[in-house]
């Protein structure tokens, strides 16, 4: 189900292979697997062997004076010393593989949040988590070209400044790689795709309550096709232009997962419903009361724990100062303005 788009071999407990990459990392697991068992049978089967030829016999059965070998304490020291070295360089190559990139890479930003990963591309196109018309998270898709070089540059960021960042890690398993994405600093993974479809992105550094929900895609898409959604998603950056405030603010109110707290029907969620709260008299838990005018609705978006609404539980909603810019902020309360 998580690979779906392509079908699993039937030689392998492994996902199917993404990369040309993943073929070599499953080629050195199957010798690292194929050597252990042969040496695991060596070595029980030589100790059972060992017991039942030479157990003693009998009370008056003395053990024989046996001196050392020295060409066999060479050969068992020798010869597991050139299998660690032929995995080790192997494995060198492999990792090397794995970094490789070169200067005509696709570079995409990706921004580990708790709990969703973010895609950033140069043109201006943000890919997030969005909710569909019953409030059911549609985790992010990251769109790749098929057989082209692509670098991720990813970092680990929170929504505001009252919550720590924390270590995430990004795991294609398809493509079997992996990179913590760390606080402060930039890290990289490189790939290059060589088989389309969907293949699943998972979190693989507990960062929380949510961390099993910390889901994304890659979608891998031919050349052709990735270039046409680059221009169709520019042409819809500079289209924006056009929209009016309540529809950008709209739109912002579905890019940050809004609708899953806060409805536009009336029917309030985890949240208040944003239908008809302009001019609305709000009552908090402290007892305190305030008509909901554009002041008060910037407020509760800053600094939501401020001020609780009576009936609703405090902690809940994020803080996003420093995540929405004021000209988004004015979006939303014009969007929350045409609802009445």
């Amino acid at each position: 189900m998580i690979f779906h788009s392509l079908p699993a071999r039937a030689n392998t407990f492994m996902p199917p292979q993404g990369t040309e990459v993943a073929s070599q990392f499953d080629t050195l697991y199957a010798f690292l697997l194929v050597a252990s068992l042969i040496s695991f049978v060596i070595l029980i089967g030589g100790l059972f062997l060992f017991v039942m030829k030479y157990k003693r016999k009998s009370i008056d059965d003395k053990t024989a004076y046996i001196t050392h070998n020295t060409f066999l304490e060479f050969l068992w020291s020798f010869i597991p010393f050139v299998i660690f070295m032929v995995v080790a360089v192997w494995g060198i190559v492999i990792y090397n593989n794995m970094k490789a990139t070169t200067e005509d890479a696709v570079e995409i930003h990706v921004i580990g949040k708790k709990w969703q990963w973010d895609f950033l591309y140069k043109n201006g196109k943000t890919v997030t988590n969005t909710t569909d018309a019953a409030g059911n998270i549609v985790y992010s898709t990251m769109i790749v070209p098929e057989k082209t070089p692509i670098k991720l540059i990813m970092t680990s960021r929170e929504q505001s400044d009252s919550i720590k960042p924390v270590i995430h890690s990004f795991f294609i398993p398809a493509f079997r790689i992996k990179q913590d994405v760390v606080p402060g600093q930039y890290s990289s993974l490189y790939f290059t795709a060589d088989k389309k479809g969907e293949f699943q992105v998972f979190c693989t550094e507990y960062c929380g309550d949510a961390h099993s929900k910390m889901l994304a895609k890659v979608r891998v898409v031919s050349k052709e096709e990735y270039d046409q959604w680059l221009i169709k998603e520019t042409e819809a950056l500079m289209n924006l232009a056009n929209l009016s405030p309540a529809e950008l603010g709209k739109l912002v109110y579905q890019q940050n997962q809004c609708s899953g707290c806060h409805t536009i029907n009336g029917s309030p969620l985890v949240g208040p419903s944003f239908k008809g709260l302009l001019g609305s008299d709000r009552k908090f838990a402290d007892g305190a009361s305030q008509k909901a005018d554009e002041n008060y609705i910037r407020a509760s978006i800053l600094n939501p724990n401020g001020q609780v609404v009576e009936g609703f539980q405090s902690g809940v909603m994020p803080v996003y100062k420093g995540v929405l810019t004021d000209e988004q902020i004015s979006q939303v309360i014009e969007f929350i303005k045409s609802l009445n």
